[in-house]
């Protein structure tokens, strides 16, 4: 009663949240760096006097988040948003009572920070960048909290981690540093390690899973041996075990959607709590899956930096 009560608020909240959701006209992808006035001006067709009115009156979003400021720089990939109305607000947590935003904002810890990046341990159940459906994300907070230093400063979006899973997500802090990493991320970044519970007993306890992805009509990813999908390739060992489930560490070579998940789902070992691959039992009450590290080479510095973050101890409790 209590698991189907939650459920009962959860869909309740997401109803609310999709009525409340704003209603946009325009959607414009960022192709190079550039200005937000300028890149308006140029969309929008329209004059500079509306286009400045149209920020004030709070009706542009970044990557889900208001924007106000007419300089405001933008980076390749970035994805502009004009909404019908005034957003207020701009992101879900905003319209949440002061307290709940407090409690909220506490529970994101910073792993890193330095003049060129910003590293974050995600939360669970939070988007690395808004969606279509839902405009809280990491983006949103990363950028309320660099703008509160500096009125120009922003978070540039280096790389995702699914909504549901949890820890290290970096951003960049400049253009330069954004567009270098971008441009060559395979080379740069040596190691992207996870942790994750999955259901039953490996037969082999550490081997490396090779197939090509590709996306169906409910935009679920599966595993096939056509090549004409995304090569796919995933590096596990089993580090604890019982007679139900077994915690691994992973690291993927490649940086695919869903990857983890699928590849696991398909060898017959879907990961807890995972209502999208597989559905299996949900001892966790989340997504038994964990972003703990990732190392790459500063593009200028040559420096090798290391983001990490903790294992959920929620995850040690099934051992």
């Amino acid at each position: 009663m209590q698991k189907r009560g939650r459920q009962v608020q959860v869909e309740k909240a997401r109803r609310t949240e999709r009525e409340n959701a704003p209603v946009y006209t325009a959607l414009y992808k960022v192709n190079r760096s550039d200005v937000l006035l300028e890149f308006l001006l140029r969309k929008c067709n329209t004059s500079r006097n509306n286009v400045k009115s149209l920020l004030t009156r709070r009706q542009i979003l970044v990557n889900g988040s208001v924007v106000t400021q007419y300089d405001f720089p933008l980076a390749k990939d970035d994805e502009v948003k004009v909404a019908k109305n005034p957003v207020r607000g701009g992101n879900t947590l905003k319209r949440e009572t002061k307290k709940r935003e407090k409690k909220e904002r506490l529970a994101i810890r910073i792993l890193y920070e330095d003049e060129d990046f910003l590293a974050i341990d995600k939360p669970a159940g939070l988007l690395s960048v808004e969606s279509d459906k839902e405009t809280e994300s990491a983006f949103s907070y990363a950028l309320d909290y660099l703008s509160a230093k500096s009125k120009t400063a922003r978070p540039f979006v280096l790389h995702r981690i699914d909504k549901e899973t949890s820890g290290v997500l970096v951003f960049a802090k400049n253009p330069k540093i954004h567009s270098m990493l971008k441009l060559h991320w395979s080379e740069l970044v040596s190691l992207r390690e996870y942790y994750a519970v999955a259901e039953g007993v490996f037969e082999k306890k550490q081997d490396t899973l090779v197939c090509y992805l590709k996306e169906n009509k409910n935009n679920l990813v599966y595993c096939t041996q056509d090549p004409s999908g995304q090569k796919a390739v995933t590096n596990y060992e089993v580090v604890r075990e019982n007679e139900r489930h077994a915690l691994l560490r992973v690291e993927i070579e490649t940086g695919r959607k869903n990857q983890i998940r699928a590849q696991l789902e398909n060898l017959g070992h879907p990961i807890v709590g995972d209502d999208k691959y597989g559905k299996p039992k949900d001892p966790l009450q989340r997504l038994g899956l964990h972003a703990s590290k990732l190392v790459l080479c500063h593009p200028v510095t040559k420096e090798l930096l290391t983001f990490q973050a903790s294992i959920p101890p929620v995850f040690y409790s099934l051992f």
